[in-house]
């Protein structure tokens, strides 16, 4: 399943060629990550990933270029490939129902205070486990 954000742009988020600085819509996609996994986690009383994740890769692919609106941007967030200690999320960034921008995220947990990477747990397993678009294991 996907859940939906919705992202204000800036009018500083624009460079000089007149649309959105191609850097900003990492933002935008780290909008969408923190309004799930940890404003949404913890509206459940879930706050394993609060805990700590940390970016191993982006991938970015523009589609279309985004220019300043005061309409929020629509960000679709899902993931896949849930493995003992990574995940990968996906992003549809759309502008005026508009197909604009698509991406991922390696995502790891992570243990600060031990400062090393971390295996997720059973509960952020299930959790992560309903916002993906694949089938449930058999």
């Amino acid at each position: 399943m996907r859940y939906t954000v919705q992202v204000p742009m800036r009018w500083s988020d624009m460079d000089a060629y007149g649309h959105v600085n191609n850097v900003v819509f990492l933002q935008y996609f780290e909008m969408a990550r923190v309004d799930l996994f940890f404003e949404r986690a913890s509206l459940e009383e879930r706050s394993g990933l609060r805990r700590g994740t940390v970016v191993a890769a982006h991938e970015v692919r523009y589609k279309r270029p985004v220019v300043y609106s005061a309409r929020p941007l629509d960000v679709q967030i899902w993931v896949s490939d849930i493995r003992a200690a990574a995940f990968t999320c996906h992003y549809e960034l759309f502008d005026h129902e508009r197909l604009a921008v698509t991406g991922s995220t390696l995502l790891a947990p992570f243990d600060f205070s031990l400062d090393r990477p971390r295996r997720l747990t059973t509960e952020e397993k299930e959790f992560l486990a309903r916002w993906t678009d694949e089938p449930p294991p058999a």
